[in-house]
């Protein structure tokens, strides 16, 4: 996939590399439906798992999520262009990395950039490597990259969340917390709506 890049992107999500093609339901970005990045994103955003979920067609709602993203300026690619799977499954860990991503390229279409966004270890050891970054995250937690910053003047960082895979050993409902706080954190500027709480339905208690 190209990468989506909306000009007043905030946030860069970038994964490791897309599933294989079988294992898609939609083409954009998290397109595996057993994946719950768009449910967490439904929850944060809107206090409904099923917000961005097409449950009959067992596909996510791939125009609302588009539109949404361009709006709110979340971006997303991989870290690499070019990978070998070294089995037939979507584990990372049997992914090798052949031609990895320029990452300072993306960065330089993103001029509103605060924040780099991996979800696995995979993606993170890649763009620590690719970006000279010496200390690798822990999940929920984020460091500097080096000599980069937005037009603002904010320095850019590589945080990590916990992956929206299911595969994870983390709780739905934990996963939505984290997303929130990264998402409070780096995009909230009085003109984007974050729910305040959300249950463990992935539902608004307010």
């Amino acid at each position: 996939m190209k990468p989506f890049l909306p000009e007043n992107a905030k946030v860069l999500f970038l994964g490791s590399f897309p599933p294989q093609r079988k294992r898609w339901c939609m083409d954009f970005y998290y397109p595996n439906f057993i994946n719950d990045h768009w449910r967490i994103e439904g929850a944060v955003f809107f206090g409904d798992r099923h917000h961005f979920v097409d449950e009959a067609a067992k596909r996510f709602k791939l125009e609302e999520i588009v539109v949404f993203c361009q709006e709110n300026g979340i971006a997303f690619f991989d870290t690499s262009t070019a990978v070998r799977r070294l089995k037939d499954n979507a584990a990372d860990k049997f992914l090798e990395v052949v031609e990895p991503t320029d990452i300072q390229q993306l960065m330089n279409h993103l001029p509103h950039l605060r924040a780099i966004v991996t979800t696995g270890e995979k993606a993170t050891t890649t763009i620590c490597a690719t970006l000279r970054i010496a200390e690798t995250p822990k999940v929920n937690g984020f460091v500097p990259i080096p000599d980069a910053s937005n037009c603002d003047g904010m320095q850019t960082v590589l945080y990590r969340l916990p992956s929206s895979s299911r595969a994870y050993p983390l709780a739905f409902d934990k996963k939505v917390e984290a997303y929130k706080k990264m998402f409070e954190r780096f995009m909230q500027d009085g003109n984007m709506y974050i729910t305040k709480n959300v249950n463990r339905n992935g539902l608004s208690t307010q």
